[in-house]
């Protein structure tokens, strides 16, 4: 091995970064260095002026904010005390990973370059801009990408002489190694205790919420099984304000977890302990109790009803013995196979465990050492929050939207969080969900009479329910709600609730009911059409604009009609009415959260 160590230091959001950055990782130890992979925020930051080669994965989310588990990272090295040449000695690179579709593409990863420049580290090539909305995704820039950087990175740390690099198809050593117990441990410690502190709950410490409301609120006839979903947070500390979001890890679905069980031939009520297998590795992942459970580990663990990724047919190529099988994986982990992928995975949306059942010499070559390689781990869900803390005490409400759908596959496709939400009823006993609440990207302004203008098509209301009943409990009468759905008699959801705010004079209300007429109306017609009320509001007094919802066309949408507007009533040039907008988004005026 190498007398010089790779590390690769991630910020990830939905688990896209961390997986690249693992893949870099298995790609640096068939390149026989050695190798750490880590999440930037467990990683000593204080360190990194004695590392000699780092490569940053990152992704951008909401507006071109870091991720969660970056965010201590970010404030550390955009310090304004650290001398410019602290990072003289490294070797550095930066991978980013983003969407073109979104206004501050890759943000972050083109922001940490510079700063990497300005604390003199030697950048081995430049930003990677990963994109979503490649002809290739985002591979169509990392596979030429690590391709020059592998250039770069060995001839400046050339490999031991000698020694060869491990073929593709060759068996890396597993990150970590079960040690099965021969009786069940007495302490069960899966379930989730309330904690005892007063500190409002985290991730790795999480509120088991008791479920207290669950009732469809689109018609049985409807396409769209629609959900609105209370939690009872009594004694948990939280505290949110609108526009807050509430974050939850679901489950897989227990005849998931017993077909899993099955193919691998696992006894779910066996109890196990994990050890890393070398001191490189990162600590046994954090959600995972021990001892535990096969039954959690596989339940609320691993993510094995996600549509797997590329990195997932590399790994289990390496076990593959079977000839047809083998061919069948190697070409999905190719570059050249990526089309051949996207066709039988992407497109019918077919799960990691469909995949398994599908290479079945493959899968019963499969150990259990390997599962955490294999698998990512299930990642937290986030919800706008639909209520007030003033209107609803001690309570957390959602609106959710059922994912179910067909595809060229014989089983209806399922949402993950959404069906497992759907299915907890709290008619048949106690039930709960281990939930934290975070920031979110919306905020909204605390003078009394800055009128809010407020478009949510949709399930995309749900951050403006919680924003209307908050500021009309406060006596914030200035409130214009645009909502849009398909059918006033379908899916109008809070129809009662707005009403009898428009009566209580609290709230104008304007609709966009798409399929109610022969002619398609949305929230961007109703918003030109409202052009005297809305110059008004935001021209003569000062009113914030937000848009939440689907990131489709519906934002775009929105906002060049908002454009329209400015030039019809302001008498503005095209350029003017961007100018205009471009300022209120640098003033927090304009707000936007979306959602793919």
């Amino acid at each position: 091995m190498s007398t010089h160590a790779l590390l690769v230091l991630y910020g990830s959001q939905t688990g896209t970064a961390q997986d690249t950055a693992e893949r870099i990782g298995r790609q640096a130890q068939r390149r026989r260095m050695r190798v750490r992979v880590e999440a930037l925020d467990s990683y000593n930051v204080a360190n990194l002026i004695s590392e000699s080669l780092v490569v940053f994965v990152c992704a951008t989310t909401g507006q071109g904010d870091p991720p969660d588990n970056m965010k201590t990272f970010w404030r550390f090295l955009f310090r304004k005390s650290l001398p410019a040449d602290s990072l003289c000695r490294l070797d550095s690179a930066v991978l980013g990973l983003g969407d073109s579709s979104y206004p501050k593409f890759n943000f972050v990863a083109k922001k940490l370059h510079k700063r990497l420049l300005l604390l003199g580290a030697n950048m081995l090539l430049p930003v990677g801009l990963a994109d979503d909305q490649h002809d290739l995704g985002p591979d169509g820039v990392i596979d030429p990408w690590l391709i020059s950087f592998w250039q770069k990175a060995l001839s400046l740390y050339p490999p031991p002489a000698g020694l060869a690099p491990l073929r593709e198809e060759e068996k890396l050593p597993p990150r970590y190694v079960f040690h099965f117990l021969d009786e069940v441990p007495d302490k069960q410690t899966e379930h989730l205790q309330t904690p005892d502190n007063k500190a409002p709950p985290t991730p790795l410490q999480p509120f088991p919420a008791g479920v207290v409301f669950n009732q469809r609120v689109t018609p049985p006839s409807h396409f769209q099984d629609v959900r609105h979903i209370e939690f009872d947070i009594t004694g948990s500390n939280i505290q949110y304000s609108p526009g807050d979001v509430v974050m939850m890890r679901p489950c897989n679905a227990a005849e998931d977890v017993e077909q899993f069980c099955q193919l691998l031939k696992l006894g779910p009520e066996r109890y196990f302990t994990l050890t890393p297998t070398d001191s490189s590795t990162a600590a046994v992942p954090a959600h995972l109790p021990q001892p535990c459970s096969v039954r959690f580990l596989v339940e609320q663990f691993l993510d094995i009803s996600a549509v797997p990724r590329r990195s997932f047919f590399e790994v289990l190529a390496t076990f593959a013995t079977n000839e047809l099988e083998l061919d069948k994986l190697l070409e999905f982990s190719s570059a050249q196979g990526q089309d051949g992928l996207h066709s039988y995975c992407n497109r019918p949306h077919r799960t990691a465990l469909e995949v398994l059942a599908d290479f079945p010499h493959t899968t019963a070559e499969l150990s259990i050492d390997c599962l955490l390689d294999l698998f990512p781990e299930i990642q937290p869900r986030s919800f706008s929050i639909a209520s007030s803390l003033l209107q609803h005490p001690n309570r957390i409400q959602i609106l959710v939207a059922v994912v179910k759908y067909k595809s060229m596959l014989f089983k209806p496709r399922k949402g993950l969080c959404s069906s497992w939400l759907a299915s907890l009823d709290p008619s048949k006993g106690d039930v709960y969900v281990p939930l934290w609440v975070k920031k979110g990207s919306l905020s909204f302004p605390q003078d009394p009479d800055t009128p809010v203008i407020m478009v949510g098509p949709g399930t995309g209301v749900a951050p403006f329910r919680s924003a209307i009943q908050e500021r009309a409990a406060q006596g914030k009468m200035a409130n214009v709600l645009f909502f849009g759905c398909r059918s006033e008699s379908k899916d109008f959801y809070c129809r009662s609730e707005w009403e009898e705010k428009v009566q209580a004079g609290q709230m104008i209300l304007v609709t966009a009911f798409s399929r109610d007429q022969e002619e398609k109306i949305y929230v961007q017609h109703r918003v030109k059409e409202q052009s005297k009320l809305l110059w008004d509001l935001i021209a003569k007094k000062n009113a914030f604009f937000y848009i939440a919802g689907n990131a489709k066309q519906m934002p775009a949408s929105v906002c060049d009609a908002l454009k329209e507007v400015f030039q019809k009533e302001g008498g503005m040039s095209e350029n003017q009415a961007q100018e205009m907008l471009d300022a209120m988004e640098k003033a927090k005026r304009f707000q936007s959260e979306t959602w793919s």
